[in-house]
């Protein structure tokens, strides 16, 4: 006796579009992780009421080497890990630290008040706070009873 499993057709060319979005992501927004070992940072992204807030992770990082820019929905970081001077006498058996500039752009998921924006940074965090635009936030209606 076997059982029967339904084929259904959508389920593998969402399978098909993820891997092609994985490779399409891979490929031009990390174009240079293989070859140097590391990608654009570890970025979390998250949203409340009012606010869409993103953190990143930027050790090694002091806020002056940091660029933030809103363009549109696309919020871009970008930086560089700068190499303090060393003299080039050294045979290295690994070298994994970061070195060398990086930009993460990020496509924000609602409308947001770029002016209003704020960004700190602290232990290696750098966390960005954006307003959502008035049109997209949450109203609350009172409901009164007779």
């Amino acid at each position: 006796m076997s059982n029967l499993i339904r084929w259904e057709p959508m389920r593998e060319m969402v399978t098909l579009r993820e891997a092609m979005d994985r490779l399409f992501d891979d490929a031009f927004t990390h174009p240079f992780a293989a070859r140097t070992g590391w990608s654009a940072p570890a970025i979390d992204m998250y949203q409340t009421d009012e606010e869409v807030i993103v953190k990143a992770a930027l050790p090694g990082l002091k806020a002056d080497d940091v660029q933030i820019s809103v363009t549109g929905e696309a919020l871009t970081v970008r930086g560089e890990f700068k190499e303090k001077s060393e003299t080039n006498d050294k045979a290295y058996h690994i070298r994994e630290q970061r070195r060398g500039s990086f930009e993460r752009s990020l496509t924000l998921p609602t409308a947001v008040i770029a002016d209003k924006a704020k960004a700190g940074f602290e232990d290696g965090i750098l966390t960005i706070t954006l307003p959502k635009a008035e049109e997209v936030r949450p109203k609350v209606i009172t409901v009164k009873a007779k």
